[in-house]
């Protein structure tokens, strides 16, 4: 039994529980094709990323072993660590005898440059040994021990091989001995290593590690990062006491990291106050600070979430790490909730602001997603508008690998009364609940089409639940079982199906995909006079390869009334729906040399339609 990611087999306090990575297996459509390009392409390419850029050498240099200098950034063990996550969680899928190889070398580096006394971290080990925890700020130990003990708990249990988690113990044991009640007070100036211990503390029945995730949790906010040399308190989310905190602020990544270990604390502790803070954290980003894509962290300077509705298109930042962190803090919180506005986002996201981060061939990344580009970006380099092989800080493509390995993780769950889906896509479910085992087929061209078709072909005639999300774009949605209409409410979250299902029962979802045309609030300054299309969980993009040599895309103009049409382009990026819709290219040549006119001397501007 193959564990995913969050463990809530255990946890008292979630409403819904994961299941095994190999009870979900996705064998076809959408995803299969990128989890499959992430396995034979993106490891091996991430493998050669690692020796190239030094980061294997750094560990070797930890352990005496290595040749020449050190290779910064500080946290470059951090990348290696998400490599052999990811690697876990893929070796949970099938087996694959390289990338054995690969994380074996991988592992052995770790062994070798790990202290006598447990500790762990190569740039503090080889470059200033002397300070040790002398720079939570910005040292990024405790940040680079999550990913390590995350990276554990994967290998474990994707393999069952437990000498990364050994490794993990050593150092977790060693920092709670440093940090906690009546020791060393800190907290870590990048959050990551709360999420971490509450899964370590899952995977091993240690409870000290728990301990520890709220011991950092409840340091924040009480000044123990010191005078911030880089930023505001805000930017390290350290303004404010976790639980009194009221509004998403500075970096992204840092915040949503943060959110998340906050969520796995509540579902460890059910906490009301961590909960009461996680709501109001919740509504202040999706109704002030979230692109129509999903993306999150809208300014350049410090990474960060902006002001309320500061959402630019050609200079939002959306870093790729911050959407995978908003994916594990909406998972969490569907878990502890079972409501679906949390799958909601989560499907946007994957779609949307996350899959922009790779490139079809599983081998460039994207660090920034902006919604809008003219092909050229002085502020950002051209690395940001081409997607470069690897970054110079390469925290994003190892975070792309292991979202992509574990992403079965993610689609189905359990509860008393039975299963609920989240996500769709073409794949064999084998979820157990309640000691009883099922058998699902689910089948659908999702997301180009609406339709997902479930067979059940195994169950023992007692009757259970199956809950089908109804996303809030689908509106309306159709159900049958075994061609059997059955009503769905306008409004409806999930579709509920109590029965004694019987091998050979089939149920059919219709998700009506029409294009629409979406507005953003008033206040969204960027994006005043302007609409995004969307279809099904998909927004489009408008392209200037896609219009006539003589039309400028920003010269163009949609009506609110328009006819769209959508149409399967199968030789366009490897197979892709398309929309087409009628505009007005408008001629602007009468403002050749001019840029501000009196309001009572213009008349209405002459288009064509394209």
């Amino acid at each position: 039994m193959h564990k995913g990611p969050v463990d809530t087999a255990a946890s008292p306090h979630a409403k819904l529980r994961t299941l095994p990575l190999d009870a979900v297996e996705i064998d076809g459509g959408f995803w299969k094709r990128w989890q499959d390009t992430n396995q034979a392409v993106s490891l091996r390419h991430g493998y050669r990323q690692l020796e190239k850029s030094g980061n294997f050498n750094n560990l070797l240099l930890a352990a005496g072993k290595g040749e020449g200098d050190y290779r910064t950034p500080v946290f470059m063990d951090s990348d290696v660590y998400k490599w052999l996550e990811a690697v876990g969680y893929e070796l949970a899928r099938h087996d694959d005898p390289e990338l054995v190889q690969m994380a074996e070398y991988a592992i052995r580096l770790v062994e070798d440059a790990q202290g006598e006394d447990g500790y762990l971290n190569s740039y503090w080990q080889v470059v200033e040994p002397q300070r040790r925890w002398q720079d939570l700020q910005h040292g990024h130990e405790l940040y680079c021990a999550g990913h390590l003990f995350q990276a554990a708990v994967a290998y474990y249990r994707g393999t069952g091989d437990e000498r990364l988690l050994n490794v993990s113990r050593r150092f977790a044991d060693y920092i709670d001995s440093v940090f906690g009640p009546g020791k060393r007070a800190g907290t870590p100036g990048h959050p990551e290593v709360e999420t971490a211990l509450v899964e370590l503390y899952r995977a091993t029945g240690e409870r000290r590690y728990l301990d520890l995730a709220i011991y950092f949790l409840d340091q924040r906010g009480r000044g123990l990062l010191g005078a911030h040399r880089w930023g505001t308190p805000a930017y390290y989310q350290d303004h404010v006491p976790v639980r009194d905190a009221e509004t998403v602020e500075g970096h992204a990544v840092r915040q949503l990291y943060l959110t998340a270990g906050m969520t796995d604390a509540y579902l460890e502790t059910g906490e009301p106050a961590l909960m009461a803070a996680l709501e109001r954290l919740w509504q202040n980003m999706v109704s002030k600070k979230l692109h129509v894509t999903g993306g999150l962290g809208a300014q350049h300077a410090g990474e960060a979430f902006g002001e309320p509705y500061e959402l630019p298109n050609e200079r939002a930042y959306c870093e790729t790490c911050a959407q995978i962190a908003s994916i594990q803090w909406a998972w969490r919180m569907l878990l502890a909730t079972g409501e679906r506005r949390f799958a909601d986002l989560m499907e946007l996201t994957l779609y949307n602001a996350f899959l922009s981060g790779v490139s079809l061939d599983g081998c460039r990344y994207f660090y920034v997603n902006p919604l809008l580009s003219r092909g050229s970006a002085p502020w950002l380099g051209r690395k940001h508008i081409v997607r470069p092989e690897w970054h110079g800080c390469a925290c994003c493509p190892p975070n792309v690998m292991r979202l992509l390995a574990s992403l079965a993780h993610y689609l189905v769950t359990t509860d008393a009364t039975g299963v609920q889906i989240h996500q769709y896509t073409t794949a064999k479910l084998t979820p157990e609940f309640d000691g009883r085992k099922l058998a699902l087929r689910m089948e659908t061209d999702y997301p180009w089409s609406g339709e997902v078709k479930l067979a059940v072909a195994e169950t023992d005639g007692r009757p259970w639940e199956l809950r089908l999300r109804i996303p809030d774009w689908a509106a309306p949605a159709k159900l049958a079982v075994n061609n059997t209409p059955l009503a769905v409410e306008p409004g409806t979250a999930y579709a509920t199906i109590h029965r004694a299902w019987q091998p050979g029962d089939t149920v059919t979802l219709w998700l009506e995909m029409s294009p629409a045309l979406l507005a953003a609030h008033p206040r969204v300054d960027p994006t005043r006079g302007s609409v995004a299309l969307r279809r099904g969980p998909l927004v489009y993009c408008l392209e200037q390869a896609d219009q006539p040599a003589d039309v400028d895309l920003q010269d163009v103009a949609i009506s609110p009334n328009t006819q769209m049409a959508a149409s399967w382009q199968p030789d366009l990026l490897n197979g892709v729906m398309t929309v087409q819709l009628e505009g007005v290219a408008y001629d602007t040549s009468s403002w050749d040399g001019t840029l501000y006119r009196a309001l009572d001397s213009l008349t209405p501007p002459q288009g064509r339609a394209v």
